[in-house]
C-alpha cells in the first residue's frame, strides 16, 4: 500500500470513528480494506483509495469504518464488572432510587450485544427485588450490521461458551439450527442503536451507569478526554463509569475518579 493511502484511510478512520492505526497495523488495513474493495468491485486498495479520494460515497466511508471496526465481546466477559454490578453497583442503585423506582443502563460501543444481554440477564435473575422498577438498558455500536445483529440476539455455538454459564443458557435461549437465540423476554430488555461515540452524546439522555470497556484504548488522548467529557455531562452526581481493565481516566481527564476499592470503576470528581 502506498504511503499517501495508508495516510488518507487512518485520517479517515480517525475522523469518523476515533480508531488510531500506526503503521505497524498496515497489514491490519490491508487485510480489512480488500473484501471493502471487492464488495464495491474495485481491483485494489489503490481503486478503493481513489473512490475514496474523489467520490466520499457515504454508503462505501461506512463499509471501510465498519471493516476496521473491533468487534471483540463475549457474554458476562471479564466476569468481574458483573460481580461489581451485583454486590456493589445494584444495591447503591435500588437505595438512591427508590423514590423513582427507576435507571437507566448504557452500553457503549456494545458489539454484538453480549454485555447488554448479560446485564439483561442478569437483572432478570434479581427476580422479586426489581419488582415495580422500570429498567433500560441501551445498547450502542458505530456498526449499523453490529447493531442488527444484537437486536437478532442470535448466536453461534463458540458465542455462547465464551463466558456464559450452561444454566443461563438452557434458561434463557433456544436452539435454532445450529445456532442459539436469545427468548424474547430478554431481548426486549435491551433497546440497541446505531450510535457514534464521537458525535453529540445529549440525544441518547442520561444514564445511571455506563458501560464504555476496551473501547478507549483505540483511541488517541484527546479523543479519549472528548468521549469521557461528554460522557460526564450524561451521568447524575452518583452516576458510576465502567471501563476496561487496561483504560484510566487519569491523566486524560478531571471530571472522573476511581471508585475506592473498586477497580475499573469509575465516579465524578467532587
Amino acid at each position: 500500500m502506498k504511503v499517501e493511502d495508508f495516510d488518507m484511510f487512518c485520517t479517515l478512520l480517525r475522523q469518523r470513528s476515533g480508531l488510531v492505526l500506526t503503521p505497524d497495523k498496515a497489514y491490519l488495513l490491508e487485510s480489512r480494506l480488500m473484501p471493502v474493495a471487492r464488495k464495491w468491485s474495485m481491483k485494489g486498495l489503490d481503486e478503493l483509495a481513489s473512490a475514496v479520494r474523489t467520490k466520499r460515497e457515504e454508503a462505501l466511508l461506512r463499509d471501510i469504518t465498519e471493516a476496521m471496526t473491533t468487534n471483540e465481546s463475549s457474554f458476562f466477559r471479564d466476569q468481574k464488572p458483573f460481580d461489581q454490578f451485583k454486590a456493589v453497583v445494584l444495591p447503591q442503585l435500588l437505595a438512591n432510587r427508590a423514590a423513582k423506582k427507576t435507571f437507566r443502563i448504557w452500553s457503549a460501543a456494545c458489539s454484538s450485544g453480549q454485555e447488554a444481554y448479560s446485564l439483561a440477564m442478569l437483572l432478570n435473575e434479581e427476580g422479586p427485588k426489581l419488582a415495580g422498577w422500570r429498567i433500560e438498558i441501551v445498547g450502542t455500536d458505530l456498526s449499523g450490521e453490529m447493531v442488527n445483529k444484537a437486536r437478532a440476539g442470535l448466536y453461534t455455538q463458540f458465542e455462547v461458551q465464551r463466558g456464559l454459564p450452561i444454566t443461563m443458557l438452557v434458561k434463557y435461549f433456544k436452539q435454532v439450527g445450529d445456532k442459539w437465540q436469545l427468548n424474547d423476554d430478554i431481548r426486549q430488555k435491551v433497546q440497541y442503536k446505531e450510535y457514534n461515540l464521537l458525535t453529540d452524546l445529549t440525544p441518547l439522555g442520561q444514564f445511571d451507569v455506563i458501560f464504555c470497556r476496551n473501547v478507549l484504548i483505540y483511541f488517541d488522548q484527546p479523543t479519549k478526554g472528548k468521549v469521557l467529557e461528554a460522557m460526564a455531562k450524561l451521568l447524575p452526581p452518583d452516576g458510576i463509569l465502567y471501563l476496561g481493565g487496561a483504560e484510566t481516566v487519569l491523566g486524560i481527564t478531571d471530571k472522573f475518579r476511581p471508585m475506592d476499592g473498586q477497580r475499573g470503576l469509575y465516579i465524578l470528581a467532587k
